[in-house]
């Protein structure tokens, strides 16, 4: 589990393709102190499993699921990346649940600029935008931010100047790709409101074991 709080600035150094999936290298500093091969690294927001470590690096194998997903089709090497350290069991919850399991991605459509913030909007589908509420958290590149606004095809957030120096977020160029995970409680909510429609509509169908029975079924 991580926090969306990310912890330092990495840089992708290498990239082997095998087909869809394949691994990745990322330079790292702060990420890499106490973690050893089998841990996890948020990258960008993607859970990822360090295979392998050096001094300064680490590597990820990462799966067709991952790359069909979220924006690491379109990595390339010199890439900066948001990461964060699997959260420890006595630190600080400074953000809001996050898996590291992407939902899809979004595109920035615009930044604007209102005093010390910086309201970014990104677009993305109807199947994630249902679960994104005003003041509700998303997690966007592995960074957990508040939702300010939403629209019909598109939401935004405010990036304070903190934020927008100690991620990538405001580097990016209006049309580029980003990493969306939707709030895993509205989805756990979701999917148990779906499933107690679907035995209602079950209920009432009017198909009982008697009716099954007389026409031997």
């Amino acid at each position: 589990m991580f926090t969306g709080i990310v912890e330092e600035l990495g840089e992708i150094i290498g990239i082997d393709r095998q087909g869809i999936s394949g691994s990745i290298r990322i330079r790292a500093n702060k990420v890499l102190e106490g973690t050893k091969v089998g841990d996890s690294i948020a990258v960008n927001g993607i859970c990822l499993t360090v295979t392998a470590m050096q001094e300064g690096q680490f590597t990820a194998d990462v799966m067709a699921e991952t790359i069909r997903r979220s924006s690491l089709a379109q990595a390339s090497t010199g890439d900066k990346v948001n990461l964060e350290r699997a959260m420890a069991a006595d630190g600080r919850f400074g953000g809001h649940i996050v898996s590291g399991h992407i939902d899809g991605t979004g595109t920035i459509h615009s930044y604007r600029k209102e005093e010390n913030a910086v309201w970014v909007t990104i677009g993305t589908t109807p199947e994630i935008l249902r679960l994104i509420v005003e003041k509700g958290s998303i997690c966007i590149d592995g960074i957990s931010l508040t939702v300010v606004d939403v629209t019909e095809d598109a939401f935004s957030v405010s990036i304070i100047p903190h934020t927008g120096e100690e991620t990538t977020l405001l580097t990016h160029e209006p049309g580029a790709l980003v990493n969306l995970e939707n709030d895993v409680i509205g989805k756990y909510v979701e999917r148990l409101m779906n499933f107690k429609d679907s035995q209602t509509q079950s209920e009432n169908s009017g198909i009982t074991m008697e009716f099954l029975e007389e026409y031997g079924i």
